[in-house]
């Protein structure tokens, strides 16, 4: 079969795109799929040129971020006519926008932090929330802009000031514990990793995501049966109830003392590189990295 895999992008997250699309394609090679890869720049002309001139049956998309898993490509895509893998236009817009993702999450029943979206200005000029809260942007992944504001922080007026990512910031409060990602493969969710950043991370911040030894995952994550089952069901109820396609992964928040669970976000475009959370856990449940390419290739031409 004739892959073209996207990967690159223009994004903060493109180094990792480029290691997720680089693993994907030696991946897809291995299982005998004639691979195309299509490094995506800023000119999308030149993108939609190489994808007419590779002619393939499927895309394969491994971009992150912005324009890669917000509708964008997808969009263009749709366009062309072309199969491709992971979510479709929707979905990978509202679950990129946090803002959106929280109302629909919410109105299902499913739990989310205290939280609104607020501008800069309104941050700048007192706390929009009791302290702790965290401060992130609205459509960024990776954990890119995310900062927690604690007693006695300062900082405030800073972030404020040099904001980024748009005229508008998500604010939630601060949920102690746990960070717990859980996957999803189709109808199926896969298992429970905790994520137990470096102790000299403040947070499992961009660093401790990508920079090795930044972060130890431990799937499954020992926690009590209950919690695990609870997660698994929210995992596989937020990728339903955004309308995933493909895989997709859930990140929490689980504090112990409270025994409560928090659900953070919806990935709709998951790291990609062998060691990312979604492959391992995939393999914890016996399906190897190639293997689960090629599911993502053949799920795509069945949609």
């Amino acid at each position: 079969m004739k892959v073209a895999v996207l990967y690159g992008g223009t994004s903060s997250e493109r180094p990792v795109s480029l290691v997720s699309g680089n693993a994907a394609i030696s991946a897809l090679r291995e299982k005998g799929h004639e691979v195309t890869p299509v490094d995506v720049g800023a000119d999308i002309a030149v993108t939609i040129q190489a994808l007419k001139a590779a002619t393939p049956d499927v895309v394969f998309n491994a971009l992150h971020g912005p324009k890669g898993e917000d509708g964008a490509i997808q969009g263009v895509l749709e366009w062309m006519g072309l199969p491709y893998t992971h979510s479709g236009i929707r979905a990978s817009a509202v679950a990129m926008d946090k803002g959106a993702t929280r109302m629909l999450l919410a109105a299902a029943g499913l739990p989310i932090a205290e939280g609104r979206v607020i501008t800069p200005e309104e941050l700048a000029e007192a706390d929009p929330l009791p302290v702790p809260y965290v401060v992130k942007p609205v459509a960024e992944g990776s954990s890119v802009g995310v900062e927690i504001i604690r007693q006695g922080d300062n900082r405030r007026a800073e972030i404020a000031k040099n904001w980024r990512f748009g005229k508008e910031a998500l604010v939630e409060a601060f949920v102690p514990g746990r960070e717990l990602t859980a996957g999803v493969m189709g109808d199926r969710a896969l298992a429970v990793t905790d994520i137990l950043p470096a102790e000299t991370a403040a947070f499992y911040d961009f660093e401790a995501k990508y920079k090795a030894g930044g972060s130890r995952h431990v799937v499954p994550a020992e926690l009590p049966e209950s919690v695990t089952e609870r997660a698994l069901d929210y995992a596989l109820r937020a990728h339903q109830i955004l309308g995933c396609s493909g895989a997709s992964r859930t990140d929490f928040r689980y504090d112990d003392e409270t025994d409560t669970l928090i659900v953070l976000e919806v990935n709709t475009q998951p790291g990609m590189t062998p060691t990312s959370l979604l492959p391992e856990q995939a393999a914890y449940c016996g399906i190897s990295y190639p293997d689960l390419c090629n599911w993502l290739v053949q799920e795509a031409l069945t949609r």
